[in-house]
């Protein structure tokens, strides 16, 4: 695989002062993202998944430069994009585009339809093409008729909206495109039409993509390989499939249990993890999940893991195995943290 995007040990820092950090007693800084590692390759769709707060969309920020890197680097198309400033990252940014939650509120209520998607061309000094030609290429790749472009925001439906999104997105020919939550806000069906169009738009015009999302349909729909955040670290990356089906991390596999199923079956393996999630200014020693691991062992809270190499890696001790998480002795099928630690089939120690 060629790599598009290379992002090697990526800290985000943001400063913490005054009276809360005091009362917090927590550091003079806190990381959102934690050293992170992963590449993007051409042609591929890479899932970033986790809770809310997990770093997903400073990580994504970072990347497409509206936020500072406090250490790490980023390649991308070969080349070191890490800290450039405003006019040198102006010629990357035509060539990787984001798409913000908000389909309705990304977009500005007093401009139209045909000013939106004539705005990137502008702003990149790009007037010489025919812009009324542009912006029907464009209402056309995302499946909207012509007209579309004298109507405003507030007269768009919420996939509507999201599409010209798409459109904004795609109007420099970009090779990367970064979606944070590309399904927010939107109806199940309307989900299924904006996804299904990123796939047809990936396929047609050799788009790499970055999925930002807590919507795991979103990730097995789209997604060739995915990075489960937890407190700014990557606790499981791998191929889409492979982590759905057998996933090894403790984390992952409450996320996945959690996610709604047809299947009646399925709920009754549902892992129930305590909902308080621990404060990034008073990170847990050891294993940063192991104040929520339903499977923590005495190793867990003063050791941290590897993350490992690999196509699949893993930051746990103890990697879940086939059937773990409907262990003998979970009799209800949900399981408590902190509750059936020994339950578990137990792999062998020191796994990575």
């Amino acid at each position: 695989m060629t790599a598009l995007l290379s992002v090697e040990d990526v800290r985000v820092t943001f400063p913490v002062g005054g009276l809360f950090a005091r009362l917090a007693g927590g550091p003079g800084e806190i990381e959102a993202v934690a050293g992170v590692s992963f590449e993007i390759g051409r042609g591929e769709c890479f899932a970033l998944v986790g809770e809310s707060g997990s770093g997903k969309t400073t990580l994504a920020r970072a990347i497409i430069g509206l936020q500072e890197v406090a250490s790490g680097t980023l390649h991308f198309e070969g080349a070191e994009i890490t800290g450039l400033g405003p006019a040198a990252l102006k010629p990357v940014r035509r060539r990787m585009a984001m798409m913000f939650q908000d389909p309705v509120g990304s977009l500005s209520p007093r401009l139209s339809v045909r000013a939106l998607l004539a705005e990137p061309f502008r702003i990149h000094g790009l007037t010489d093409r025919d812009l009324e030609a542009e912006v029907r290429r464009l209402l056309a790749l995302v499946g909207l008729p012509p007209e579309f472009a004298g109507r405003y925001p507030h007269q768009l439906s919420g996939g509507q909206a999201r599409r010209i999104g798409v459109a904004r997105a795609i109007a420099l020919d970009p090779v990367l495109i970064v979606a944070d939550e590309p399904t927010a806000g939107l109806d199940v069906s309307v989900q299924g039409d904006v996804l299904n169009l990123l796939n047809d738009l990936r396929e047609r015009l050799g788009l790499s993509l970055l999925i930002i999302t807590h919507n795991l349909h979103v990730v097995r729909q789209v997604a060739d390989r995915m990075a489960v955040m937890y407190l700014g670290r990557f606790v499981e990356t791998g191929e889409t499939e492979a982590i759905f089906a057998a996933p090894r991390h403790p984390y992952s596999a409450a996320l996945i249990s959690a996610n709604p199923e047809p299947d009646p079956d399925a709920a009754r393996n549902r892992i129930a993890l305590p909902a308080e999630v621990p404060s990034l200014l008073a990170r847990p020693s050891g294993c940063e999940f192991h104040t929520r691991c339903p499977w923590v062992r005495e190793r867990c809270a003063s050791e941290a893991p590897p993350l490992g190499d690999g196509a699949r890696r893993v930051l746990c001790h103890y990697p879940l195995e086939p059937g773990d998480f409907a262990a003998p002795g979970m009799s209800s099928g949900i399981v408590e943290a902190g509750g059936p630690g020994g339950a578990r089939s137990s792999p062998s120690e020191g796994a990575g």
